[in-house]
């Protein structure tokens, strides 16, 4: 599981950038790996591009994964998460939201993170409902409509500037 970017907002976080699962790159460093806005990769890029212009400072956002570990078929190969996934991480996000006392946001990336984050909100005893934003997954393997989909973040990220103020 990576850790939080020692760089990064954490527990002060006012904005919660979710993603789906740790990618390949993140998985590979091992117990050195960071889920980071710093990360060098294409979906981490496709973030950058979209919060440059947003008016949202990197400052106040966490970026984490609905599911903390990394995911693999049976032949080592990267997976979306499941429902089975989602429900087994679930546990570790309503550890991480007890944590996160300053939260205004979610901001979930992708139908996966999506579907983690709203069986949080109606599968949890006492969940901390606020304002989500979702969004399309910023990997290139979605390229369709991917001019529309950094609009979307964009737009997405700038309300969420707007909540943090």
């Amino acid at each position: 599981m990576p850790w939080f970017d020692p760089d990064g907002a954490g527990t002060s976080a006012r904005v919660l950038l979710l993603m789906e699962a740790p990618g390949p790159r993140t998985v590979a460093a091992g117990d050195l790996g960071f889920s980071s806005l710093d990360n060098d990769d294409a979906t981490t890029r496709q973030v950058r591009r979209a919060l440059s212009p947003s008016g949202l400072d990197p400052a106040h956002c966490l970026r984490w994964n609905v599911v903390p570990w990394a995911l693999t078929s049976s032949e080592g190969r990267r997976r979306s998460p499941r429902v089975d996934d989602l429900e087994d991480a679930r546990p570790a996000l309503s550890a991480l939201l007890a944590e996160l006392t300053d939260l205004r946001v979610v901001v979930p990336f992708g139908s996966a993170a999506l579907e983690g984050w709203m069986r949080y909100l109606t599968l949890t005893d006492h969940p901390v409902v606020i304002p989500t934003l979702a969004v399309p997954h910023p990997s290139p393997v979605n390229g369709h409509r991917r001019q529309e989909a950094l609009q979307r973040t964009t737009t997405a990220l700038e309300r969420a500037a707007d909540l943090c103020r």
